[in-house]
């Protein structure tokens, strides 16, 4: 990969989670990227978009809610043509995973 290819890409990476911070968890009201579920995601060069995420717990009732705000964030994105959102598992979530502007959020330290 090319260095301006490369740059391409962080840049695009950057601009999805972007898109995916406006996608906020009901329970807690903070976004999914702030709260550290997003594992990592992948636009390939046909469109197609990769999202792999957990959730805070395993068996959250929200988990469809959540995955159908990511696919309304990601369809902004011109360059997105499918999503494909992977729920894992592992390594589990821990509040570790938040980033600092969460756990200030939610009073955590």
């Amino acid at each position: 990969m090319t260095e301006e290819n490369k740059t391409a890409a962080e840049a695009m990476q950057e601009k999805i989670l972007e898109a995916l911070e406006t996608v906020i968890d009901p329970e807690l009201g903070i976004d999914i990227v702030n709260l550290g579920l997003i594992y990592g995601v992948d636009l390939n060069e046909e469109g197609h978009c990769k999202v792999d995420m957990t959730l805070t717990t395993m068996g959250c009732p929200l988990a469809d809610i959540i995955t159908d705000e990511i696919h309304r964030a990601l369809a902004e994105i011109e360059e997105v043509k499918t999503i494909d959102v992977k729920l894992v598992w592992y390594p589990a979530w821990t509040p570790e995973r938040m980033s600092r502007y969460a756990r200030i959020a939610l009073g955590i330290r």
